[in-house]
């Protein structure tokens, strides 16, 4: 029996398309809460990136690929990068600058904009992050880095000077790097834990490389028919697109719906 169901969003919830949340999806998400299944975001997005869920009630936000969880009433998780590993980035960008999002709890910024920023942003849907400090970074935690346009070689570069840290490529001009032993899975295992709900009654919709982890825990991991085939490879299911009601066929066929 399925108790928890675990979303990404671009890609899997929202379209890339038309950048929101296809009608039949919406629908399906309210029969199962109707239903008494939890509902919970797995997503890379921070908070402030969840304006494309209208405001509809999920009942828990797995958020910067795991690294910050919670609900309406709490805090359930957080993981920030370890310190040094910040100071290393921050060397490193001061003399070889390039593009790059460092990410609080409650607010993210950048150092500057270029077209690789713009092209990543709009393929989201999502406003030019505001110019700040990254030193700031030094002050307050930090729980994903995302640097733009930088070649595989330099990305190689920067992780040998993040020891702490992985990464996950999202887009080919954008990587998320966050801790090491972070990740939507550690981040779903927390919010299991604070529900008392165990893996073998959950499910996963993804599209992307930061998905295979969740769809790797869960019981059930569903990959959409948009995802990448090498991704496909590793869910349970593979569904229709996101754009041909992707997560209801999903819940058909597994008869949960």
């Amino acid at each position: 029996m399925i108790k928890a169901i675990f979303f990404d969003i671009d890609g899997t919830l929202a379209s890339f398309k038309t950048h929101q949340i296809p009608l039949q999806t919406f629908v399906a998400l309210k029969k199962l809460q109707e239903k008494g299944i939890k509902l919970f975001i797995a997503t890379g997005r921070g908070k402030d990136g969840l304006f494309v869920l209208n405001d509809f009630p999920f009942d828990g936000y797995i958020t910067l690929n795991g690294q910050y969880c919670y609900n309406a009433k709490e805090v359930i998780y957080a993981l920030p990068i370890h310190s040094q590993d910040i100071k290393n980035i921050l060397n490193e960008i001061k003399y070889k600058p390039f593009p790059c999002i460092f990410v609080e709890d409650k607010k993210m910024y950048i150092n500057y904009h270029n077209e690789a920023v713009q092209i990543v942003q709009d393929s989201i849907s999502t406003a030019l992050p505001d110019i700040n400090n990254l030193n700031r970074g030094l002050t307050y935690p930090i729980y994903q880095v995302i640097p733009y346009g930088i070649t595989e070689d330099r990305e190689k570069d920067i992780l040998q000077l993040m020891p702490h840290c992985k990464q996950t490529r999202w887009h080919s001009l954008a990587i998320d790097i966050i801790p090491a032993n972070g990740g939507k899975e550690n981040g779903i295992r927390e919010v299991l834990k604070y529900y008392q709900i165990n893996p073998e009654e959950t499910m996963a919709f993804g599209d992307g490389w930061n998905d295979v982890d969740m769809f790797e825990f869960c019981k059930i991991g569903i990959a959409m028919g948009n995802a990448d085939d090498d991704v496909k490879k590793k869910a349970n299911y593979i569904t229709k697109d996101i754009d041909d009601d992707g997560i209801y066929h999903a819940l058909k066929h597994f008869h949960i719906l």
